[in-house]
């Protein structure tokens, strides 16, 4: 049954985008036959010998279904119950995540401004105080985002600053990998330097906006800064009893290089689209649009006036941004084309020029 266009595009987000081939592929290899359930079959038992050789010996995955119950879980097992979160105020878990981590969780989540969707040892610095104080929840794990929210990277001098730091303080460092091969294939470095070596303890790591279906996953990288994990994450409804189809995902995007494939591919269409772009406005056949933030990655931000981008939209799905000051977020994904973006920067100039 299909009921959808198979050629139309978006640039709305990388979720809109649908399961890469070779996954559907390793989806129905998988599907022959009998495993175990919940996890004590052999997929997930090569997944955790896959994310050793990644991340270290130390480490330990848990596959869950989402994003924000890999953020969530992840987080509930760093702190007890009166502790909070440091966070920037862009974060997927303070803006987009319908409170779950406060309201599934009980954490609280204390936010800090951000530079250019990124914190920093002295922003963190802002909310760490009053330890000890039996008034205020308690700061105990800072939460960073790999690619940031408005599409930027860390690098790992800066991941290693930020963690020195948290740690120096007492406290423990998540990361939010929704987008982590995205980071790797801007880094161009194994994931170990800018997590492991970087002294990250806990992340997520993102599968379904680089072409899987349904599959992320939390990944502890210092087993002292997380606990019962096995018990939260059946409590709070992330146990996949078929986990063989989860596993076998994520471990379809270290095979042959395919995560950093295709997540390098979505990061040179943002490219293209930005550049395209520049080179129209230095060569003075488009005005009225501006950048809002760098393109590291697979987004590019930028700002136009909200009647042209309502115009734009009615072609080309995207997302405002802000829209009290007309910025819009254009996503790339592993399956968008060099066609797709000259065709919606040729929707753009059409529309600004109208």
């Amino acid at each position: 049954m299909k009921l959808h266009d198979e050629n139309w595009r978006g640039f709305a987000s990388d979720n809109y985008s649908g399961v890469h081939p070779e996954v559907l592929q390793a989806l129905a290899e998988v599907n022959n036959g009998h495993q175990t359930a919940y996890g004590d079959d052999v997929y997930t038992a090569k997944l955790k010998e896959v994310i050793k050789r990644e991340f270290g010996e130390q480490a330990e995955v848990f596959p869950v279904f989402n994003g924000t119950g890999a953020n969530v879980v992840g987080l509930t097992s760093m702190m007890p119950r009166w502790g909070a979160v440091v966070c920037s105020n862009l974060a997927h878990i303070h803006t987009d995540e319908g409170g779950a981590p406060e309201r599934v969780s009980g954490l609280k989540l204390f936010t800090v401004e951000h530079q250019n969707g990124k914190l920093t040892p002295e922003s963190i610095a802002s909310q760490i105080y009053g330890i000890g104080d039996e008034h205020r929840a308690q700061p105990m794990v800072v939460s960073i985002t790999q690619t940031t929210e408005v599409g930027t990277v860390y690098s790992p001098q800066e991941i290693k600053a930020i963690a020195d730091y948290v740690h120096s303080q007492g406290l423990l460092l998540h990361l939010d990998g929704a987008r982590l091969w995205n980071a790797a294939a801007a880094l161009k470095v194994p994931f170990r330097e800018f997590t492991t070596a970087a002294g990250v303890d806990v992340l997520s790591l993102g599968g379904t906006k680089n072409g899987l279906m349904g599959a992320e996953a939390i990944v502890v990288l210092n087993p002292k800064a997380s606990d019962g994990l096995i018990y939260l994450r059946k409590l709070s409804m992330q146990l996949a009893s078929k986990m063989r189809f989860v596993s076998a995902q994520l471990l379809t995007l270290f095979e042959n290089d395919l995560g950093i494939r295709s997540a390098t591919h979505a990061n040179q269409m943002a490219a293209r689209l930005r550049e395209k772009l520049e080179a129209k406005l230095a060569s003075g056949e488009i005005k009225g649009l501006r950048f809002t933030n760098p393109t590291m990655a697979n987004a590019v931000f930028a700002s136009i006036d909200n009647t042209v981008a309502d115009r734009i939209r009615s072609q080309v799905k995207f997302y405002d941004w802000e829209r009290s000051i007309g910025e819009v977020r254009w996503m790339c994904a592993f399956d968008t084309t060099e066609a797709d973006v000259d065709n919606f920067v040729e929707i753009i100039t059409r529309e600004l020029n109208r």
